[in-house]
C-alpha cells in the first residue's frame, strides 16, 4: 500500500530535474549552449575582469593536470602564461571542449558555464524549460498560503536563474527558499533533518517533498517527510517495490487520496 499520513502540508519542497524542468534540459539545452556559444563569449568578454578570472581558473587548473597522476598523460590541452588573444582564446575553447567531453566537473569549469548561461538568460537566448503543470500547481499551493521551497544539487544560483527566465516568465516569487548541497547531498537523511530545522518545522512529517529520484525519496522518508515520485518523460524507470505516491503531473498532487492539504 503506498499510503501518507494524513497529516496536513504545511510546507513544499521540490526538485528541480525529472519533477518541475526535463531531465534533459541540461543536457540538451544548457550544454550545446556553451558549446555554441564559447568561442563568440571569449572574444565578446576577453578584457572583463570575472572573465580573466575564470581564464586564470582553468590555466591554474591545466598547470595541476600536469603533475596530477589522473589527468597527466592525457594530453589536458594547454592554456599557456602568454601569447595574443587569438591564439590564448582558441586554447580555452580547446580546453574547456577538452573538459566538457570528459564529463570533467571542475570547479573552474562550472564557474566560467555559470557567467556564461547568467549571459545567455539575460539576453534572452536561454529560457529554463519547464513542464507545463509546474505554474498552476504554484499557484494551487500559492492560494492556500503553504510556501514552496526548491531542493536541488545545482548551484542556489543556477536555480534561481533557471526560474526567473522560466517559458512561463518570471517563477522566483513563488518560492521561500532555495536549497543546495551546501546543506547536505540530497541522498542523505541528515540534509533533510537540517531542511526541516532550516524552515522552523518541529514536525517534518508536514513537510511534503517531491522528487524522481528513489534514493532521495527514502532518504526524506527517513527524516519523517510524506514524499511523492514524480515519473516525468525521460527520467531513470522507477524500481517495482517502492513504498510512493507516483504523479506524472503536480497537478496530480491535488488529487492524491494520500495528501492532505487542508489544516
Amino acid at each position: 500500500e503506498k499510503m501518507l499520513r494524513k497529516i496536513p502540508i504545511r510546507g513544499v519542497v521540490l526538485d528541480i530535474e525529472g519533477t518541475t524542468t526535463s531531465i534533459s534540459f541540461v543536457a540538451d539545452t544548457l550544454f550545446p549552449y556553451i558549446r555554441r556559444e564559447l568561442r563568440n563569449y571569449l572574444n565578446k568578454n576577453w578584457n572583463n575582469t570575472e572573465l580573466k578570472s575564470d581564464v586564470e581558473g582553468l590555466r591554474q587548473l591545466y598547470k595541476q593536470d600536469l603533475t596530477s597522476d589522473q589527468y597527466k598523460d592525457k594530453n589536458v590541452p594547454a592554456i599557456s602564461d602568454n601569447g595574443s588573444d587569438e591564439e590564448l582564446q582558441e586554447q580555452v575553447v580547446k580546453n574547456v571542449t577538452w573538459q566538457m567531453d570528459a564529463d570533467r566537473k571542475s570547479t573552474p569549469l562550472k564557474a566560467l558555464q555559470g557567467h556564461m548561461w547568467r549571459s545567455g538568460y539575460s539576453s534572452g537566448e536561454l529560457k529554463g524549460h519547464i513542464y507545463d503543470d509546474v505554474l498552476p500547481t504554484f499557484q494551487k499551493i500559492n492560494e492556500k498560503n503553504i510556501p514552496i521551497y526548491i531542493y536541488s544539487s545545482g548551484s542556489i544560483q543556477a536555480q534561481k536563474l533557471l526560474f526567473e527566465n522560466t517559458t512561463a516568465g518570471n517563477l522566483e516569487h513563488f518560492f521561500k527558499g532555495h536549497y543546495d548541497t551546501t546543506i547536505g547531498l540530497k541522498t542523505l537523511t541528515e540534509s533533510y533533518v537540517a531542511i526541516a530545522k532550516d524552515i522552523s518545522e518541529s514536525e517534518p512529517n508536514h513537510l511534503l517533498f517531491v522528487t524522481d529520484n528513489i534514493l532521495e525519496a527514502y532518504a526524506a522518508q527517513k527524516a519523517h517527510w510524506q514524499v511523492v515520485v514524480a515519473d516525468r518523460p525521460g527520467n531513470k524507470p522507477l524500481p517495482l517495490n517502492h513504498p510512493f505516491p507516483v504523479v506524472t503531473s503536480l497537478l496530480q498532487l491535488f488529487q492524491l487520496s494520500d495528501v492532505t492539504w487542508s489544516l
